[in-house]
């Protein structure tokens, strides 16, 4: 039972990873070019903020390395925080090409 509750906990936290990065546009194709671009955007910092915490714990537990699923779950995680915090960014008003 708790192989499943993992499983499910994984998937998610995947599709909230998406949910929180999700952006809308005015039809289905710009809304998956923009998602898209919303992600190719910020993985590269959520992967660096995960690699950086990874690290920290593998040196904290001597050398013990972090499984898989783990490492995973922390990278949706930051994504979802960036995504979160990019979103307010973006909707919160901020004018594009106002001089």
């Amino acid at each position: 039972m708790k192989g499943i509750e993992r499983k499910f906990s994984f998937y998610i936290s995947a599709v909230l990873y998406v949910m929180f990065n999700l952006r809308l546009g005015e039809d289905g194709m710009a809304s998956l070019i923009a998602t898209a671009w919303q992600i190719i955007q910020t993985a590269p910092f959520v992967a660096g903020m995960t690699y950086l915490i990874i690290t920290f714990l593998q040196y904290m537990s001597g050398g013990e390395s972090v499984p898989w699923d783990r490492r995973l779950r922390l990278f949706f995680a930051i994504g979802i925080l960036a995504g979160l915090f990019y979103g307010i960014y973006e909707y919160a008003g901020v004018a594009e090409g106002v001089s």
